[in-house]
């Protein structure tokens, strides 16, 4: 416990980093303002019919609530957890979700599919995302769900387990979206491709905090 906090000491003393940091917390709020505003807007052009898909066609919608709802919640504070052990964590981690949700956000707003017919409903436990602008009625392309992990897991690629723990997490989560027919098949395969890009265009707008990640602080 007293290396944590000397970690968080020696960090926080340095101006370049608390202001990093800030700027990531800054980054991160306008992004999630923005995903909000992206949902509202997705609302009022009121979405299309759905589309046919070949999995989804093609299987029965399953009951996977636990997975999607639950097992956010634990990722997320999971993050949290990994960013207090270790500081250096912070600003890297931080900006690169923001750009994933902002860029998320772009993404969606383009095109406005209706959900498919047959896919599960848990609309209480989700009331709060909602709320928060965090999840919408049309936001489907492409799956968070399944892009956030992998996001993770390409920026814990350095250490072996959590690139692991993240990538496992990735691929169940983008399974469970699509046996409870909450995303077509597009949107789940197609996140591995566009996080992917996220993840070198954080590297290369903040390169100083990718460097402060690796270092282990």
């Amino acid at each position: 416990m007293q290396h944590i906090v000397e970690r968080h000491k020696s960090l926080w003393k340095q101006k370049e980093f608390r202001t990093s940091t800030i700027l990531g917390l800054i980054f991160f709020v306008c992004s999630i303002v923005v995903n909000g505003l992206a949902n509202v807007f997705i609302v009022s052009r009121h979405v299309s019919n759905h589309v046919s898909d070949l999995i989804l066609d093609n299987t029965p919608a399953l009951d996977v609530e636990l997975i999607v709802v639950e097992g956010a919640v634990v990722l997320f504070f999971s993050v949290i957890v990994l960013l207090i052990l270790r500081p250096s964590r912070i600003p890297f981690v931080v900006k690169s979700i923001a750009l994933f949700i902002l860029i998320r956000a772009l993404f969606m707003s383009l095109t406005h599919i209706a959900p498919f017919p047959d896919h599960i409903l848990f609309e209480d436990n989700i009331a709060l995302f909602r709320a928060m602008g965090v999840t919408g009625y049309g936001d489907f392309f492409f799956s968070g769900h399944t892009g956030m992990p992998f996001l993770l897991s390409l920026i814990f690629s350095y250490d072996k387990r959590l690139r692991n723990i993240f990538l496992a997490v990735s691929l169940l989560f983008g399974t469970s979206v699509l046996l409870g027919h909450l995303h077509y098949s597009i949107d789940v395969f197609a996140a591995f491709f566009i996080t992917y890009g996220i993840f070198h265009m954080a590297r290369y707008l903040f390169p100083k905090d990718y460097t402060l990640l690796r270092s282990g602080k």
